[in-house]
């Protein structure tokens, strides 16, 4: 499917809010900590709420099997990125290189929704 402008726009804006719902609404501290652990399922269920999500965001401009496709690539990106966040940047809120990580971290996920959004075009 090819989109135009207002369809583009349309998509990004569900995908920017999606990432709020996934990882501000519906994250909680359960899902943070899991993440320390690779493969502890809190985190997984984390990742695999914005996999749902971004199915969901993609139902209405793609075919199913599309939508399931980039909702279980945008589920195992989401976990390894926030895994590598964890993993390797600062824990402390205080220190400007956690927000740093922080960012990148973030800036990836958009990232992500620019590439699932190119590739179904």
């Amino acid at each position: 499917m090819v989109l135009d402008n207002q369809g583009l726009v349309t998509l990004l804006g569900l995908f920017v809010f999606k990432h709020f719902v996934g990882d501000f609404v519906l994250q909680n501290t359960r899902h943070i900590e899991g993440k320390y652990v690779y493969g502890r399922l809190s985190g997984i269920e984390h990742s695999l709420h914005h996999g749902v999500l971004t199915f969901c965001v993609l139902i209405p401009f793609t075919t199913l099997i599309t939508a399931a496709v980039m909702g279980l690539i945008d589920l195992l990106l989401h976990y390894h990125i926030d895994y590598f966040k964890v993993r390797f940047g600062p824990r402390d809120s205080r220190k400007h290189s956690y927000w740093v990580w922080f960012g990148a971290d973030q800036m990836l996920h958009h990232l992500t929704y620019i590439a699932i959004v190119f590739k179904i075009q």
